[in-house]
Parts: structure tokens; sequence; C-alpha cells
């Protein structure tokens, strides 16, 4: 007999509906599974008989032959489990087979029958609600992440017999559900605060820039000034997630695997439905390009994929390989990667905002007002060489972060705490937000493109003067100019203002000045 059974593979982020086709006929016993299969989906063979057996099915000891559609797609990871356990139970007449045409099914089987839980589950259930599927039917652990998507019944099941049980008699049980927007209204902001920083004030202005308009930003300044201390600050002051943004981020982190404790339920009783905090990603600088943008035969998303809608903090920025920093120039430019294999090419959203830190030298105290640098000019145009003008080019803010003198240490109270930036932060935004309402793929002023720069960031006469003296001093190039005008933008939104005035230009551009220091 025959069975089909409805799963779902990933493609980057995305899900492509597979079919798992169960053919059990005479011949000599005995299972085979044709359509591009991993080797973890050749092994489900072993998995799902042992599983059956333990379950206390009948395993038929018939030839079975299960296709996987379409048939050049190549399907990976232990997610087929279930589907081919479901498929060999109908087409052996165990369980009814009237609901296979109208669920998805996915889950990893262990060897005593119970139900696993797999990676990618978010993604997954949002194609399947715009393809029209009545359900899913996943691992118990997967069924509160899958459950935030609407319009999709979730059944979530702890081994083989439920969701053979489930199949035969559909009305006893109940789909799983979960208000995400609930889950994201009880989120608490934690993390390092503002008011641990003393003095630091111009450091402190464009944490505040980048937070409102998702601007680039470099700290460079020598060791014990602060550079760590205040990009881990950062966090603390952005606005909250968005159902939209929030949604994004779980998909990617689902596909990565990187959702735990998905069954488990905090304080506020929904534990890990939502990522709902902004991702806050630190890589080693020893880190390889791969593993900043993705890669690998089945590409999986890198760091700078899991800041989507959050921060990528690079510390010690020149301690990178040159090679592997040029990895993210396009990725700062069109907010995508893109990664190209033989048989398939995935793109992955890469809308962050890069944070780093460097020092101004080997030594680290070029320019230091306390200690005396021991570097030649020659060992600092080295240093800095591992910074292309290109990749400069896209940080929007350049700031030097100078050490506290002794009695500003011990004598100056701490700055102003998080809360209140947090609130000039949200109210700047909101202004971006209405600016660009009828705009979704812009959320931020750094994501402007030159369109909207000359809609929106019109100059008079002192305002124009003032950025073509500062393009001539300082040699900026086009693409400068127009981060200046983004920058400016967002200083204007934090004041209030509606135009672009020259006092906005001014302080923009002295967020230009920082490569002049080597």
């Amino acid at each position: 007999m025959l069975a089909r059974v409805w799963s779902a593979s990933i493609v980057g982020i995305n899900a492509v509906k597979v079919g798992v086709e169960v053919d059990v006929s005479g011949g000599l016993p005995g299972i085979v599974v044709v359509g591009l299969p991993d080797t973890a989906v050749q092994e489900s063979r072993e998995r799902v008989k042992a599983a059956l057996k333990n379950a206390g099915f009948a395993f038929p000891m018939r030839r079975i032959v299960i296709n996987l559609t379409p048939a050049d797609l190549r399907k990976e990871g232990p997610s087929f489990d279930l589907p081919i356990s479901v498929g060999i139970l109908a087409a052996s007449e165990q369980v009814s087979a009237e609901l296979l045409g109208d669920y998805l099914f996915l889950g990893e089987v262990s060897l005593d029958g119970n139900l696993r839980a797999v990676a990618g589950v978010l993604p997954i259930a949002a194609a399947a609600a715009r393809l029209g599927i009545a359900g899913l039917v996943v691992p118990a652990d997967n069924a509160r992440e899958a459950a935030v998507v609407k319009g999709l019944a979730v059944y979530g099941f702890k081994d083989l017999w439920q969701v053979a049980d489930f199949l035969n008699e559909p009305k006893r049980y109940s789909p799983v559900k979960v208000d995400g927007l609930q889950a994201l209204a009880q989120t608490k902001l934690t993390g390092p605060d503002l008011k641990d920083v003393k003095g630091q004030a111009h450091a402190r202005r464009a944490l505040e820039i980048a937070a409102a308009g998702g601007h680039n930003l470099i700290f460079v300044g020598p060791p014990g000034s602060g550079k760590t201390m205040l990009a881990r600050r950062l966090p603390g002051i952005l606005p909250p997630l968005s159902f939209d943004e929030a949604l994004e981020v779980t998909q990617i982190h689902s596909v990565a695997g990187l959702l735990k404790d998905r069954g488990s339920l905090g304080n506020d009783g929904y534990g890990a439905v939502l990522c709902t905090e902004r991702p806050y990603r630190s890589p080693h600088h020893s880190a390889s390009g791969p593993s900043l943008v993705g890669g690998g035969s089945f590409p999986r998303p890198g760091e700078i994929s899991l800041a989507h809608h959050g921060i990528l903090f690079l510390d010690e920025l020149t301690e990178f390989k040159r090679d592997v920093l040029e990895f993210l120039r396009q990725p700062l430019e069109d907010g995508r990667v893109t990664i190209s294999r033989t048989r398939q090419s995935v793109s992955f959203p890469a809308q962050f905002t890069l944070v780093a830190s460097t020092n101004p030298c080997p030594c680290g105290y070029f320019g230091d007002t306390i200690q005396a640098c021991t570097c030649s000019p020659r060992h600092r145009e080295q240093y800095w060489a591992k910074l292309s003008g290109p990749l400069m080019d896209r940080i929007d803010l350049q700031v030097a972060v100078n050490r506290l003198k002794p009695e500003e240490i011990t004598r100056q109270p701490t700055g102003e705490d998080s809360t209140p930036v947090r609130e000039r932060v949200q109210a700047a935004r909101d202004r971006t937000y209405q600016r660009f309402k009828d705009e979704p793929d812009v959320r931020s002023n750094a994501q402007m493109q030159s369109n909207h720069l000359r809609y929106w960031c019109q100059l008079d006469d002192p305002s124009r003067s003032l950025l073509e003296a500062a393009i001539r001093k300082l040699g900026l190039s086009a693409r400068a100019s127009d981060r200046i005008l983004k920058v400016a933008l967002t200083i204007a939104d934090l004041a209030g203002d509606d135009t672009l005035k020259p006092q906005h230009i001014a302080e923009a551009v002295q967020y230009r000045t920082i490569d002049r220091m080597q």
C-alpha cells in the first residue's frame, strides 16, 4: 500500500514543502530511501525501525521504498524521522490516512519511540501558514515555538503512540496556543546600564545616535579607556523588537539550532517562544570568514545573520584578519548575505549594527596623555592597514575614547542611566517609523537609499557649504558624505527637528575624523 505524508526542508531560512511517499509491497524485507537524502536521513531507516518496534507497533516485514520529493532537493537532518514513521504506519494500515494530506510532520524519533526536538521548526511553520496547510505535528518541545505563527493549528506530542492516537481520533486533542505579542510585552530589558560609565560624554552621545539611527560605530582608544564597557551597554538603550522583527530573529536562531529549552517555561510562562531581546553577537578575533557570513555544505547562518536586528560587536577590530573583515563590506551595504554552492544559492538577512573597538596602535598608547607610545610611524601605518578605506567608509560614527584622569576615576559621579536615553532613542525611532511607514524595508535612518536622501535630507545654503568644506578638507568619498547626512538626520530626530540644520551637519562631521589619528 502507498501512503503520502507531508514534511518540509530548510533552504537558508526558508522552508520547502517535501513529500514523503512510503510504499510497502512484496519482496525481500528491507528499507530503501531515495530522493537525495543525506547521511542523517539514510540513518533514519534504522532509527525508525527500532522506534516502531520498541513503541509496540508491528513493523512490516516487507520491502519498503521511501521517496522524498522533489527528488532534486537535498534533504538533511533527522526531522524526517517522524513523517517516515507515520508513512510506514499509514501504509501498513495501523493508523488512519485521512489527515495526512492536511498536516505537516516534523521530528526526530529516539529508539524508544519518544520524539525529540529539531531545528528550523519556526520558518517551516511560517511557510506552512502561507501555503494554507491546516496544521503542524511536531515534538512537544517544538510546539510552543511553532505555535507563535498565527493561522496554523500546532500539535505537540511526546511519542509515536500519541501521534498515532491523534491520527485515529483527532478530536481528542487541542492545538497549542501561544500569544507572541503578550510574550513580547512581558519582556524585561536586562544587561549592563549606562549609569556605570563615568565621563566619556562624547562616546555616550555616539552610542545614543547609533541606537537611534542604527548606525555603525567604532571606538578607538588606549587600553582601559572603556571601549568594551561602552559597547556592551548599547543593547540596553535600543528600542524593543517589534513582533515581525522578533519573528525574523527567532527564525534565524531556529535554523541555527540556538533556541534552547524549547519546552521549558520561565516565570513569565512563555519560555523560549520568541527571541524577545535584540541579538548581541561578539565573535572572537580568530573567527574565520565563513563563521561570520555563514557557510558549510548545507549553508547555515553566520554571526552577521545571527546579529540580524541587533548588534555585531567586534572587539579589537585590527586583530581580525583583513580578508575576514572584507567579508563585511557587502552585508553592511546590502543588509543581506548570499552564499553560493554548486547545487544551490541561499540568502540570509543581515540587517545588523556593527560596533567595533580597537587600539590606535600596536602598543595601544598613541595619542594617550598618560603613557607614551612606543610604536614607530611605520608600525602604526601597518596596524591600520588592516582596515581598508571602503570598510571604514561604511562605519558612520568614528569616536576617539580617551582614558579618564585619576581624579575623574575617583571623584567624578556616574552618568545618566539607560532608561531616559532609551526613551529618547524610542522617540527618535518613532519619527523614523512615521517617515517610512509606507516602506517596510526601511526601519532606520542607516538603511536609507539615495532616493530617500534626496527627499529627506535637503540642505539649506549654510548646511550645504559646511558639508562641502568637510568633504574637501577630510577627502571624503560620496559614500562617506551620504553617511554624514544619515547621521545628521538622526541627530535632528533626537532633537525633534523636522529639517536639517548646520549644527546637525557639524556634529555629524565630527564623527568622520577618527581615521586621521594614525
